[in-house]
This record gives structure tokens, C-alpha cells and sequence, in this order.
């Protein structure tokens, strides 16, 4: 599986696409209103990537278990201090309801925890290079 995701601002322009292998999709993220840029920071799409990710794969891996999910609430959080330093204290959490018992839902949240391959991703902490 191929992800990219692409910005492309001029003044007063903002567009945005993300592309799963040969899906894409166009997303309505406004740009500044000063008229240069995104309205929404990178730190708050890095948090949505994280909320997201769990999400959807709560779904996937209850569905390996027979477990009927029906509401899924997460919440992605930290903090990002100087300019040019990482973000640091990412912590998230969720609420899951289903048609499991609290015992098999928190075993069905932990172990999602352990496969959702965007907080892998961050945990592991993969080099990211620039290429032009």
C-alpha cells in the first residue's frame, strides 16, 4: 500500500489530496485567512492521523474477533514547544462502544494499541527524508 498526501497554497488557494494506492481524494481544508498557508497546522493533522488510525483499526480488529463496534471516540493530544523541536508528551485516548463485554472492549483497545501502524510508526521513529 502506497500513501502520499499533497498541499498545494498560493494566495488564497489551498487545496489538498491524500492518495491510497490509485485512490485519491480531495479534502476541504481552508487555507489562512490572511490569504498564505493552511488553517490547520501539521500538529493538529499528526494528532487527527493518530485518532484516525485508531479508529479505523478498532473497527478492523473487532471485526477478526466477531465483536460488533458501534461508536468509536478517540482523542489525540501533546505538545510542541520551540520552533524546529519535536512534539513531545503524544498521548491518546478511547472511548469504545460494542456488543462485548468492558473486559473484551479494553482487551480489543489494547491490542489495537499494538497494531495501529501510524502509533508504530511514531514509536519506532522512522527516518524522514526530504527529496527535491
Amino acid at each position: 500500500m502506497i500513501i502520499s498526501a499533497k498541499v498545494t497554497n498560493s494566495y488564497q488557494k489551498h487545496s489538498v489530496t491524500v492518495k491510497t494506492n490509485d485512490n485519491k481524494q480531495t479534502l476541504s481544508i481552508p487555507g489562512k485567512k490572511e490569504g498564505l498557508g493552511s488553517a490547520i497546522n501539521g500538529g493538529e493533522l499528526l494528532f487527527l492521523a493518530l485518532a484516525t488510525c485508531f479508529c479505523n483499526d478498532i473497527y478492523r480488529e473487532a471485526k477478526k474477533k466477531g465483536i460488533n463496534i458501534t461508536k468509536v471516540e478517540v482523542e489525540a493530544s501533546g505538545e510542541f514547544s520551540s520552533e524546529g523541536e519535536p512534539g513531545h508528551s503524544i498521548t491518546y485516548q478511547a472511548k469504545v462502544e460494542g456488543d462485548a463485554s468492558k473486559v473484551e472492549i479494553d482487551e480489543l483497545i489494547r491490542h489495537t494499541d499494538k497494531v495501529s501502524e501510524i502509533q508504530n510508526t511514531l514509536r519506532k521513529g522512522v527516518p524522514v527524508k526530504l527529496a527535491h
